[in-house]
């Protein structure tokens, strides 16, 4: 026998206790009493049919719903329906609970249809009557108890079905329950009761969506999901009302008394929308019209559960729209609960909404037309938990709804958030509840964003961000006026809350912005370097290395904003920078229209927003609402002809159709105030009757627009007459309707019409409507303040209730902000405001709190500016930052308190974390750190005379006596010892030595900046500081491991920065930074350096620099020193660096200081002899200064040994030239201007033998000659390696030594140097020539000849008087030259050689002919006869004196430049006849040529004939190689000298006032010039006849035969004395010799 079915059971027992209930006897229950019975019976007998006994058990678990053995529980309903509507509590309760007991475990369906005929199912029946037995405050507790967990077991079971009408009911039911139950637990049960039943429509009908959609699992997060209700829906009623009692229990035992009502049953139950199930099901259907469908369309739904979740939503937005009672409301009021109950679901609603929630149109059009409504109207609610409520579901809606409701959310904004925040009447709560919401927004980055692209980029909607950030930065500055009532502290929350949200708006910034952001802390290094992180976990003070801006927690707990492709707008940053740019010129525009109307439309157009025509200018007038009605009605007014036609057009538009005039009227002046000029109005009314009567043809009243008009404008008068205050006797309704008669139409409008419109004037002015914007209010009194703020309030809620009415119908399409470009625009926009509100902040409060939010947002701020290279924000930011350290020039350092300690922290971290992007600000930074190491010395206590000080501060006994730091107040005596802390210290390291992770242009930045600084502390006299400079050299060791290309950058700062250090005036500065320079020096060597690189010429320049720059001998000895150690240490390692190297030796050649020379003269040879034989490659670049190196220590003359030695190791680099030149090829591959086969000569020799010529020119006579001879020995050693193009260039080189006796100047050692330099090099000149001429002679002889003539035109008489000297050994050296020339290669010149030799001869013999011994004027001559009488001691030198070429001392003085002249040239002639004579018969060396040779000179002159077997010799001499015409040009110059020499002898005038004046002069040309002459042209009469006697000695007379007082090397002949028969040859040098025959007639007419 099987036990009891639950079902059978629940029935049975609940029967049975009512029938068994005392008032069961009660007559008016007699019916229910027999019903009860005859189910029973009924029940029983089926019992016993089906053989089931009850053994008295049961079971505590619920048996599963067995089919076969079902009773119909449906159809004993009927007992259990009277029982509720019986009145007694007990029995209620218990036909209530067997009822939820049936619902609950599925033994009472109810989806059949009632069986009484009311056409609705059992199961609407039965809920209905589970609601009936709630009737009012009076029900029962019990049964109120009953009821909540009936009818929460009939909404969440899984068996039972209930939509539309009967949820609302079931609803109704609790939500009245918890209105009027006097028990705090029956209204916490209900309320709970209502939430989940709500949780449990809307999550029914996501899943069915999700069903529906194919997928798998639902999205949203409700509190009953549809795995709850597989369980038994009993145990969840149970544990929801268990835990509800519990709360409540527990909140009655710690005191607190439950709220009761009093009252009875609420009034307004009933309107409950669809509060009759029936009226609900028959109505109610699956359509519902759109009230915001434009169209009329009516959406449908696509299931059942979305109506009931619809209903339901639309049910609690109505509920919560029920306006309240006038006055204070009284919390305990129906209407308040009931309204806060209705946002509080709504709330839950909007907090977990679902897919279909979030994306139905049908639920958006609820939202936009019934919440957002309602929110308009408690978002101003004097009840601060309404209006808290009202800002929590903004805030949800913000967080999913914001692509569907864009225009909402700046109706809620503009008109609510930030007019409370602006109007100073608002009160406290008010304000500080829409500040914590704001709280919350600005820590959401999407919604900041979104924010700023949907509304400040959009030419329609208002600046919303940046209206929010000028506010929250007045709250933030205290800038708002204090609110009565308000007490100091919640002033001060308020303003840190404003910080707050600043601090949150820069954090999303940031993290919106944060993949821009590159920490230097994590990058790579680009070399090798140390670990800086070491001491990080020791910084306790400052943030670590690894903490970032993007672990702000702006975003973290930010709102989920739900991205939808519906109505969503792209994200184009340029297109909405666009529009951005249009805006703010259309705001510039207005604010010019409202200033002046003309202007502004101008402006307007001029930019091409504003169309040129009235029409579409009128159109703007009456749709921009940011337009001043005045500036309207002054422009309509102007009697221009465009503002005419605008005016016009503008009341063209307006519609006055159906309305009465005054209607009209008001309807026209409404857009814009009437202007205060006559003329204006009448042009406006004029119009307007115009169109009124336009549009009003058939009025009755006007016949014709004159009518209409002459009304319009009495009723302006009237209006002014009756309410202007200054008019004292106002118009009376008589007196107006007396005016109003005689129409122009001659038809009085009616009495009763002119007396209503009278009347109305009289009550209500006619003006414009004027809107209260909330503003600045003189409030004297809290009861003044909260007057005005309900005055504000309903006008706010008024005007955002019209806006929201009005926008519900617009589709605006929202975008989603993805990229970061935004961040840039709106912090362009807004970084004013923040400075400002942190500056106020740093500045005025002491706090600490506000001090952080201050630098957290400076912080941000600056990282935003850096990311975005916004140099100026950026600058702005950091130099505020550092400026409230109190480390800079004009700040006390005596007032430092915690917040200044936090800044210089913020400062450093800044620092470290941004250093990439600081660019220029890295100068205010590093100031303050310079600063700093001021500020740690003071508070350590450091005597004052251990410190220094910049210029830009007091000294530093001064600023001790100011500190006086044992006086100073403790919290000041240790803030500034808080600088010198551990923290700080190791911050401030870590910035150095974490400049390796700054990138490239960053520590180019860093190390400017501290380049300035450093010269700033080392610039004060009296006490320079070395802090920076230190730095310097710290970051130069640690960024040493950079890759070149940056080094290089870094280096070129610092290079110069060391420069200007090197050579300050004070020693022990330039001490340490030569030191520091050789230390990072040699470590930088140590990398050595690749082939054609530059970067250890550019590191080692300042060595060269300061050698040039600094006199001081000390450091000149130490650069010196530096430089030797680096040779003898890393002489491996240097490549580009040995031409600084040799630079610096170069200077150091020149110097005075023997120690220095020495050192380097030293270092140099070290180089030479040892370096270049094994190295010689590698230094090949630097052999060029290295030449010149050498020529400048030969060139000080202070040093001769030295100056020797250096000449010898040129010599030694000329040899590794001619060993190794395949070197200079290879070398200089790249040098594309030099041919490779030059290279050698170009990059080796030329050096070489150019210093050398130097040396030549610049040093005294030992070290020149010696020069001159290393310079010949390397031609003549080498030359065999030289191009034809290299000897032009060498050849250019040798005749320069010449250039010094060409210049003007007076040179002392000029005779010197002609006698000594110029004859040696000419000879040397003339050997090379000889040695080389097979090379030479083609290409250089005419140089060679042009150069010889020069040497021979140095007896030049004009030359003589400029130069003051002449130097016949330098002419004579000439002739010999070119003499040793001919002879040495004669047989090697061709005709044109022969050709120019010869013309070089014949040029010779014109320029040294003295001419002017013609002249027989003295005037040349007084001047030296006045001063010294010529002496003459005999007319014929003797035999066994010698004439010196060199002392003229048969002249009367030295001083005789002319007469010296004249002598060598004579002896120049003497010269030239003799080189002719030994170039065409080679000279004759032997004593007995030479008597032969006057032998047969004498022969001549007597006409005899003396042969010699010697004559028969065979002949020597260039004769043979000389043409016919050449030996005729010889001829003819030594005849053009024989005939000189005749024709002075043959005029005794000149020769007697010659001899009177140099006597010498005469007896030369007397004795010497005709024998001569006669022996050579006897040779040459003979050659050129070609009669030859038979023997003839081919020999001629010796120069030095025939030539007295002719110095020459080889001993001198004395001439003899001229005999008489000399003065018979006259015929002989008379005749002119221009034919063989007339040569031949001479010689016989001669005896030749």
């Amino acid at each position: 026998m099987r036990k009891f079915n639950n079902k059978e059971m629940f029935i049975l027992r609940a029967l049975e206790k009512i029938l068994s209930d005392k008032d069961i006897k009660k007559s008016y229950l007699s019916l229910l009493r027999k019903t009860c019975e005859s189910s029973l019976n009924e029940i029983q007998n089926e019992i016993k049919q089906g053989g089931v006994v009850d053994d008295g058990s049961s079971s505590a678990l619920p048996l599963p719903k067995d089919s076969s053995t079902v009773i119909m529980a449906e159809k004993y309903f009927h007992p259990f329906e009277l029982a509720c509507q019986s009145k007694s509590p007990r029995i209620v309760v218990t036909a209530l609970d067997c009822l939820q007991k049936l619902i609950a475990y599925g033994h009472l369906i109810g989806n059949m249809k009632d069986p009484n005929g009311s056409g609705k199912l059992l199961i609407d029946k039965i809920v209905e009557t589970i609601c009936d037995c709630f009737s009012g405050p009076q029900t029962d507790e019990g049964v109120q108890l009953q009821v909540i967990k009936a009818v929460l077991t009939v909404m969440t079971s899984q068996h039972v079905e209930v939509h539309e009408g009967t949820v609302l009911l079931a609803i109704k039911t609790c939500y009245n329950i918890y209105l009027a139950s006097k028990n705090l637990i029956n209204q916490t049960t209900a309320r709970a009761t209502l939430t989940q039943m709500i949780n449990v429509t809307f999550a029914r009908m996501e899943s069915q969506a999700v069903e529906c959609s194919g997928k798998e699992n639902v999205v949203t997060s409700i509190s009953v999901t549809d795995t709850d209700l597989s369980e038994s829906t009993s145990d969840v009623v149970s544990e929801v009302l268990n835990s509800v009692i519990d709360t409540v229990v527990q909140t009655m035992l710690d005191g607190e008394s439950p709220t009761l009502i009093e009252n009875g049953c609420v009034s307004f139950i009933s309107d409950l929308p669809n509060g009759d199930p029936s009226r609900s099901i028959q109505s109610d259907s699956l359509i519902i019209t759109s009230e915001t469908d434009s169209k009329g369309s009516n959406p449908r739904f696509n299931h059942i559960l979305q109506k009931d979740a619809f209903l339901v939503f639309r049910a609690l937005c109505k509920l919560s729209m029920k306006p309240l009672p006038e006055g204070t409301p009284d919390p305990k009021s129906h209407e308040l609960r009931s309204k806060i109950l209705s946002l509080h679901l709504l709330l839950s609603i909007l907090q977990n909404p679902g897919i279909m929630f979030r994306t139905n149109p049908v639920f958006i059009l609820a939202i936009k037309h019934h919440l957002c409504v309602a929110l308009s109207n408690n978002g101003v609610s004097p009840v601060p938990e309404v209006f808290e409520l009202s800002l929590a579901i903004f805030l949800a809606l913000l967080s999913q709804f914001k692509i569907h409701l864009k225009k909402q959310i700046e109706v809620f904004f503009k008109e609510i958030f930030l007019n409370i925040l602006e109007t100073t009447s608002s009160s406290f709560e008010h304000k500080w509840i829409v500040i914590q919401a704001l709280t919350r927004i600005c820590a959401d980055a999407q919604s900041v964003v979104d924010m700023y692209v949907n509304y400040d980029c959009d030419l329609s909607a208002a600046n919303l961000f940046e209206r929010l950030v000028n506010d929250l930065s007045k709250i933030a500055q205290g800038r708002q006026a204090v609110e009565l009532g308000a007490t100091p502290t919640q002033e001060k929350c308020m303003r840190i809350r404003g910080l707050e949200c600043l601090v949150s708006l820069l954090k999303c910034m940031v993290d919106w912005s944060k993949d821009l952001y590159v920490n230097p802390n994590s990058q790579t290094n680009l070399g090798s370097e140390k670990n800086v992180r070491e001491n990080e976990n020791t910084d306790t003070a400052v943030s670590t290395p690894g903490e970032s801006l993007r672990s702000f927690s702006g975003s973290a707990s930010s709102l989920n904003s739900i991205s939808s492709a519906n109505k969503e707008a792209p994200d184009t940053p340029h297109h909405l920078q666009v529009l951005k740019h249009q805006k703010e010129v259309w705001e510039k525009g207005i604010l010019e229209f409202n200033k002046n109307p003309i202007k502004g439309i101008q402006f307007l157009q001029d930019r091409e927003l504003l169309p040129s025509s009235p029409a579409d200018v009128a159109e703007w007038l009456h749709t921009e609402e940011r337009l001043e009605k005045t500036s309207i009605g002054k422009f309509l007014g102007e009697n221009h002809e465009f503002s005419r036609e605008v005016m016009y057009a503008y009341v063209d538009q307006l519609d006055f159709s159906q309305r009465d005039l005054l209607s009209a009227l008001r309807y026209f002046i409404d857009g814009f105030r009437l202007p205060g000029e006559a003329q204006m109005i009448d042009r406006l009314m004029e119009k307007f009757a115009s169109r009124y009567y336009e549009c009003n043809p058939n009025n009755g009243l006007f016949a014709s627009a004159d009518s209409a008009y002459v009304l319009a404008f009495s009723i302006i008068m009237l209006t002014t007459d009756l309410h202007s205050s200054q008019v004292k006797h106002k118009m009376t309704k008589e007196q107006y309707i007396k005016l109003n008669r005689g129409t122009p139409d001659n038809q009085d409008l009616p009495e009763e019409y002119l007396s209503q419109i009278y009347d109305e004037i009289s009550e209500n002015e006619l003006k414009i409507k004027v809107i209260n914007k909330p503003g600045k209010q003189i409030i004297s009194s809290e009861k003044r303040r909260r007057l005005l703020w309900n005055m504000e309030m309903e006008a706010i809620s008024a005007t955002a209730k019209n806006l929201m009415e009005s926008v519900s119908h617009v589709q605006a399409p929202f975008t989603s902000a993805k990229h970061i470009e935004h961040v840039r625009p709106m912090f362009k926009m807004a970084w004013t405001p923040f400075l400002a509100a942190f500056s106020v902040g740093l500045q005025d409060c002491d706090d600490p709190e506000v001090a952080s939010l201050c630098l957290e947002g400076i912080r941000c701020a600056i990282r935003i500016a850096c990311v975005f290279h916004m140099t100026l924000e950026r600058d702005a930011y950091v130099q505020a930052l550092a400026r409230f350290t109190l480390l800079t020039a004009n700040s006390p350092i005596m007032e430092m308190k915690a917040k200044n300690i936090e800044t210089i922290k913020t400062l450093i971290t800044v620092a470290y974390t941004d250093g990439n992007y600081l660019g220029n600000s890295w100068l205010d930074i590093v100031k303050c750190i310079s600063q700093l190491e001021l500020a740690q010395m003071v508070g350590t206590g450091v005597r004052p005379q251990f410190l220094s000080l910049s210029k830009a501060y007091p000294s530093i006994e001064t600023l001790s006596l100011k500190l006086n730091i044992s006086t100073l107040d403790p919290s000041v005596k240790e803030s500034i010892g808080e600088t010198s802390s551990q923290s700080v210290v190791v911050a401030v390291d870590r910035i150095f030595t974490g400049s390796i992770r700054l990138d490239g242009d960053a520590i180019v930045d860093f190390v400017t900046a501290l380049c300035q600084v450093s010269l700033e502390e080392l610039a004060n006299a009296n006490h320079p500081r070395m802090f920076s400079l230190q730095k310097i050299v710290e970051i130069s060791y640690y960024n040493m491991g950079r890759i070149r290309l940056q080094w290089s950058r870094i280096w070129q700062v610092l290079g110069e920065h060391f420069n200007k250090v090197g050579c300050s005036t004070n020693e022990d500065i330039a001490v340490f930074a030569l030191d520091s320079l050789r230390q990072l020096s040699m470590k930088f060597i140590e990398k050595g350096e690749f082939s054609n690189f530059k970067f250890q010429k550019d590191f080692l320049r300042p060595f060269e620099h300061i050698m040039k720059k600094n006199r001081s001998s000390a450091i000149r000895d130490m650069v010196v020193r530096c430089i030797a150690q680096m040779v003898n240490s890393q002489a491996r390692n240097v490549r580009s660096g040995w031409k600084n190297i040799f630079s610096v030796f170069h200077l150091a050649a020149s110097d005075q200081d023997e120690s220095i020379v020495e050192l380097a003269f030293r270092t140099t040879q070290h180089i030479i002899n040892n370096l270049y034989p094994q190295h010689f490659q590698i230094m090949i670049d630097s052999f060029q200064d290295a030449v010149k190196c050498l020529s400048e220590f030969t060139c000080n003359a202070s040093f001769p040994d030295t100056s020797m030695e250096a000449i010898r190791l040129i010599r030694t680099c000329a040899d590794c030239v001619h060993e190794k030149p395949q070197l200079f090829v290879e070398h200089c591959v790249d040098d594309v201007s030099v041919n490779e086969e030059d290279r050698p000569w170009v990059r080796g020799w030329f050096p070489l033998l150019f210093e050398l010529s130097c040396i030549v020119s610049r040093c005294k006579l030992d070290v020149r000659t010696r020069a001159l001879t290393v310079l010949f020995e390397m031609i003549k050693n080498h030359g065999e390696a030289f191009k034809i193009n290299w000897w032009k260039d060498l050849f250019n080189i040798l005749f320069r030594i010449f250039d010094n006796m060409k210049l003007p100047e007076v040179q002392t050692e000029k005779a010197e140097w002609m006698t000594t330099t110029c004859n040696h090099a000419l000879y040397a000149i003339v050997d090379v020539f000889t040695q080389y001429f097979e090379i030479l002679g083609p290409l250089l002889l005419r140089d060679l000849y042009t150069q010889l003539h020069w040497c021979v035109l140095q007896l030049h008489l004009i030359s003589v008087i400029v130069n003051k000297t002449g130097n016949e050994q330098l002419a004579r050296s000439g002739t010999n030259c070119l003499e040793n020339l001919v002879i040495s290669s004669g047989q090697k010149f061709d005709d044109e050689i022969w050709e120019n030799t010869c013309n070089c001869i014949r040029d010779m013999f014109d320029c040294t002919i003295p001419k002017e011994l013609y002249t027989t004027n003295d005037c040349l001559f007084e001047k030296e006869i006045s001063e010294t009488k010529l002496k003459r001691s005999n007319s014929i030198v003797s035999n066994t004196s010698v004439i010196s070429g060199s002392s003229l001392d048969h002249f009367p003085s030295k001083s005789n430049n002319a007469v010296s002249a004249l002598y060598i040239k004579c002896i120049v002639q003497l010269e030239l006849i003799q080189t002719i004579d030994n170039i065409v018969f080679y000279p004759a060396t032997s004593r007995k040529e030479d008597q032969e040779n006057l032998a047969l000179a004498q022969a001549d002159i007597s006409q005899q004939e003396i042969y010699s077997p010697d004559q028969q010799k065979e002949e020597q001499g260039m004769y043979r190689n000389l043409k016919t015409s050449q030996l005729f040009l010889l001829t003819k110059c030594l005849m053009k000298s024989h005939k000189f020499a005749r024709t002075f002898n043959t005029h005794h005038e000149f020769k007697l006032h010659a001899s009177s004046l140099y006597s010498p002069l005469c007896e030369l040309l007397y004795l010497d010039l005709k024998p001569e002459l006669r022996s050579v042209l006897r040779r040459f009469f003979q050659r050129i006849v070609g009669e030859k006697p038979p023997g003839e000695k081919d020999s001629v007379v010796d120069r030095r035969a025939h030539a007295p007082n002719f110095p020459g090397p080889s001993p001198l002949v004395k001439p003899t004395k001229r005999s008489k028969k000399a003065y018979q040859d006259e015929k002989l040098v008379k005749t002119p010799l221009d034919s063989p025959d007339t040569v031949k007639s001479l010689m016989k007419e001669y005896g030749c």
